[in-house]
């Protein structure tokens, strides 16, 4: 089979050394070619060239964010039965897809998962979803872009922001990092004391005054160090997408739970929580622009998010 790897030099836990390891041990299994991002949105062309040029396997060696750019090169004329198989080695500091679909956290051990797949032709079609952006106060929407497991509107890509400004001035993302630009935004920010979003879905009334709106496609959502976040224990890719929203809460509240998200049994409820399960597709639409993010990566304000689940919609490497 022909294979490409993508692989993100500047990805947190990725090596040259460790590349040269995976490309020897993959070039056993693949005719492989291999190509290292230059750029953000890089990962995404070589991607979209890999599935025009009718490559086999796409192997990401990087972070979620080269993971999401992958995917949507991949499926950038749509899903179908000659788009490449995605296989994910785990090299950034989270690693919530590679995870989800049971990976080895080691990057060695993972690529030797794969190549066992391989042999055995361990393949299966997982569900994604997309969002589209409204960015201006006209009816002015952004081409969909795709999530392999989180979107958000709000507080969640407000610590992104934040946490992204740090990683610019060259702080190293860890979970610490993440706590403090948690605290700062909930502290800090403003909307949490006039929540201005509202949730629509289809043939229901809106639920409004939200100041976070997590969509998952798997769960956990995140993860803090080893420890998972779990706003959406039902969430998976077998299903449609979950949606975990919070209204005006003070901090006793929030801290509250934060640490129902991160019990042993998760089961965040109460007052000010939202949750939803298996939907098609949904609208966030806010009172004034608000951060939003997809797996990870924050993209810019919108004053509205369409959001849609495309069920089997890429086939990965298991």
């Amino acid at each position: 089979m022909r294979g490409l790897l993508v692989a993100n030099p500047a990805a947190t836990t990725t090596t040259r050394k460790v590349r040269d390891v995976l490309v020897r041990a993959l070039s056993s299994e693949l005719k492989l070619d291999v190509a290292e991002t230059q750029h953000r949105g890089h990962a995404r062309d070589l991607a979209a060239q890999a599935a025009a040029d009718g490559v086999d396997v796409v192997v990401t060696l990087g972070g979620d964010g080269t993971v999401n750019e992958a995917a949507n090169g991949l499926l950038e004329q749509g899903p179908g039965p000659d788009v490449p198989t995605l296989a994910v080695v785990p090299g950034g500091s989270t690693n919530v897809f590679s995870r989800a679909l049971g990976r080895s956290r080691d990057p060695v051990e993972a690529t030797g998962e794969i190549m066992d797949s391989l042999r055995a032709g361990r393949t299966r079609l997982v569900s994604l979803g997309t969002v589209t952006a409204r960015t201006g106060e006209a009816e002015d929407w952004t081409a969909p872009r795709w999530f392999v497991f989180a979107a958000g509107m709000g507080f969640d890509a407000d610590v992104i922001s934040r946490v992204e400004a740090q990683r610019a001035r060259g702080r190293r993302s860890t979970g610490a990092l993440y706590v403090r630009a948690g605290v700062n935004a909930f502290v800090l920010g403003r909307d949490r004391r006039r929540p201005p979003m509202t949730l629509q879905l289809p043939g229901e009334a809106p639920v409004d005054g939200l100041f976070l709106a997590l969509v998952s496609n798997v769960s956990p959502w995140s993860y803090l160090g080893d420890r998972p976040i779990v706003p959406s224990p039902e969430a998976s890719f077998d299903t449609g997408l979950d949606v975990f929203a919070m209204g005006r809460v003070g901090v006793a509240r929030m801290v509250h739970h934060v640490r129902q998200t991160m019990a042993a049994r998760p089961d965040a409820r109460g007052r000010g929580v939202h949750r939803w399960h298996d939907l098609g597709e949904l609208t966030l639409t806010a009172a004034h622009p608000q951060g939003w993010q997809v797996d990870g990566d924050h993209l810019g304000t919108a004053t509205a998010l369409r959001v849609r689940s495309v069920p089997q919609a890429l086939r990965v490497v298991v």
